[in-house]
């Protein structure tokens, strides 16, 4: 049953965790921090001793220090370790940015959390491999951000093959190798196996996910209940949760980057006008409206600029509105001798069309 219910699955699924993502982002801003020991959260010497680590980067990891682990214990575990206070608007921004990648590859996105998201792929022609290459590609030139991502056909896969190879790492578990894959996987890297099912496992000489599978799944249920048919489809590498898209899309926008800089402002808005086009078309096409938007550019330096602006009431879908508003912006940003890599345009406070938008100009 099991071996049938497999080869029926035939999805692309992508699970992508930005690697460290809170302590990533503190090192990319200031990089003298990348060698220390880091962990994102209060420190107990200025706040009485209170505090919890949010996350930590590997350096710190090393030592023992994890997420959720009180700031005191994990002052002790490593005496050197430095402390940022988290900045949870600058981590949603750039999720954010991030999810507006995902976007690009697919509409069928269930977010787990700021850092980590499943992507269902099995529309897009391109191979899982290939896309999970481009995406790794496109998140590091928008942000300067690793991940580690996980390729298969179920999430269960895609998530355990994401744990895999961390930091900065891909695996691709292909039907074939999936059963090998999990029958080789320590029982404690299964999904939803925390330390008293571990000591459960111990204490019946479960090592992994060969002796697993060798379990009934009446003897799973008996030992841990409704988990245990979570448990026995798990080691036959089987899974078939959709990936749920739990909320209407946040962000809709288009970027540009170039192969070669930029330097005519006539050139500059004719990808304003090809960019909007495309922005309009994608909003009428869910209709969508938005609330804000924001013109992004990069120049060749890799200094990047985004400006915004909001209004009451959703923007009439205009493509020469959006492209007025990219060019006074633009203006105002680089006045003389310009070398433009990036150009994007985004919507965001999204809603869904109800009543007729107006123009900025119109109030």
């Amino acid at each position: 049953m099991a071996e049938f219910l497999q080869a029926k699955d035939n999805r692309k699924i992508i699970h992508v965790d930005i690697d460290a993502f809170y302590a990533q982002v503190e090192m990319r801003d200031d990089p003298r921090l990348k060698k220390l020991p880091l962990a994102i959260g209060r420190d107990p010497d200025k706040h009485l001793g209170h505090g919890v680590v949010a996350t930590a980067n590997y350096v710190a990891r090393k030592a023992g220090v994890h997420s959720a682990m009180g700031s005191i214990e994990a002052k002790r575990a490593c005496p050197n370790l430095v402390f940022v206070a988290p900045d949870f608007d600058k981590y949603r921004a750039i999720s954010a940015q991030i999810h507006a990648i995902f976007h690009e590859f697919t509409e069928m996105i269930e977010p787990v959390a700021l850092d980590e998201a499943y992507l269902d792929v099995s529309s897009n022609k391109m191979s899982a491999p290939t896309l999970a290459a481009k995406l790794r590609k496109r998140i590091w030139e928008e942000t300067h951000l690793t991940c580690s991502v996980g390729v298969s056909y179920n999430k269960v896969l895609a998530k355990l093959g994401s744990e895999h190879h961390k930091p900065n790492g891909v695996t691709v578990i292909p039907h074939n190798l999936a059963q090998d894959f999990v029958w080789e996987l320590p029982i404690k890297d299964f999904r939803g196996v925390g330390a008293k099912t571990l000591e459960k496992f111990e204490k019946l000489g479960i090592k992994d996910g060969r002796d697993l599978y060798a379990m009934s799944q009446d003897d799973l249920r008996v030992y841990f209940g409704s988990f245990g048919d979570v448990l026995y489809w798990q080691a036959r590498a089987t899974h078939f949760g959709p990936v749920k898209d739990r909320s209407i899309r946040q962000s809709v926008g288009k970027e540009n980057t170039f192969e070669f800089a930029l330097h005519d402002r006539q050139v500059v808005e004719a990808a304003f006008k090809e960019l909007a086009s495309k922005v309009v078309a994608n909003m009428e096409k869910r209709k969508l409206l938005g609330r804000t938007l924001t013109v992004k550019i990069r120049d060749d330096d890799f200094h990047t600029s985004t400006k915004g602006i909001t209004q009451s009431v959703p923007f009439e879908l205009d493509p020469a509105f959006m492209v007025r508003q990219a060019m006074l912006i633009f203006d105002e940003a680089y006045p003389d001798d310009m070398a433009i890599r990036l150009l994007g345009l985004t919507f965001s406070n999204i809603e869904e069309q109800k009543y007729q938008a107006v123009s900025l100009f119109e109030q």
